[in-house]
């Protein structure tokens, strides 16, 4: 059974296309990821699935319903958390998830407590009160202590520590378990790397990409910055890319499956420090498709 479903998927502001006919399947059970830079789509397609914005053509189902028609008695099934949570500033956070939770059915508080304490959340607190990250770990709380059977998560790890992060990858590990479908939005290629199934890439209004993980494998760079003791010659290594050196410190991406032979290799030369992060999904963008997507663009 597909879960989420949409053809040809239309979004238009006057002359301005937001969607460009997006296709997209997600099955039951499986966790999908949805990414794509800033501005791509990703925002405008969620919201025309909760049945927030109405499409201008294609076609899209949602747990088998129209997202704008049954908007209802679909968001009884379904649990949302958006990347900036805001929150009513006179109740406290669990009287935000007491309710929440009794929208779509009744509150499971065993559950709840649990949620808490491992988010380390004051339920006590008044909403006005909580930072950004508490804001986000109310949203939370709700939606995974919930008997939804979507959850729609769109960047939900934002402004959350990575310890934070951590117990998020848990909990959806969890719920997958429990036969949940989860469909996340994130621009951040490793939390997607972690929990997903398979990965739909949107740029510009249309899916570039789409695949498993390992299908898309390709796509995967990590950032190196190291300073070394002794100097070398980094082109001579392969899958190095965008080397680039400011000051005594060398910046590059490397190819997933070249890791270990790059580290190796300047093991020797004596590493003063070292960093390894993620390349981010701008960076793979415009490294991967932005000169094909101009020219797209442009026929």
């Amino acid at each position: 059974m597909n879960v989420i479903e949409t053809r040809k998927l239309t979004k238009s502001y006057g002359r301005q296309e937001a969607l460009r006919g997006v296709d997209l399947t997600v099955k039951q059970g499986e966790v999908y990821g949805f990414i794509g830079p800033n501005g791509s789509g990703k925002s405008t397609t969620i919201r025309i699935l909760l049945g927030m914005l109405r499409k201008s053509g294609g076609e899209a189902k949602l747990l088998g319903g129209d997202p704008w028609a049954d908007a209802v008695e679909l968001h009884r099934r379904i649990a949302y958390v958006p990347g900036d949570v805001t929150l009513w500033p006179n109740l406290t956070g669990g009287e935000v998830i007491n309710l929440l939770n009794r929208l779509g059915g009744k509150a499971n508080t065993s559950r709840i407590k649990e949620l808490l304490d491992r988010f380390q959340l004051d339920p006590k607190k008044r909403c006005r009160s909580y930072s950004k990250g508490n804001r986000q770990k109310v949203a939370l709380v709700a939606a995974l202590s919930s008997d939804a059977e979507l959850l729609i998560l769109d960047e939900p790890t934002s402004g959350l520590d990575p310890l934070m992060e951590q117990i998020f990858q848990e909990c959806i590990f969890e719920l997958k378990k429990q036969g949940k479908t989860i469909f996340l939005s994130s621009h951040i290629l490793a939390e997607v790397e972690a929990l997903c199934d398979r990965v739909g890439i949107i740029r510009q209004g249309e899916i570039v990409e789409e695949g498993t993980l390992e299908e898309l494998r390709h796509l995967t760079r990590t950032t190196v910055t190291v300073e070394l003791a002794k100097s070398m010659s980094l082109n001579q290594l392969q899958g190095i890319h965008d080397i680039s050196r400011k000051e005594e410190k060398w910046r590059f991406s490397v190819d997933v499956n070249a890791m270990d032979e790059v580290i190796n290799a300047i093991a020797p030369m004596g590493i003063k420090s070292l960093t390894v992060e993620p390349s981010t999904l701008e960076e793979l963008f415009i490294r991967h498709y932005g000169d094909d997507i101009q020219e797209k663009a442009v026929k």
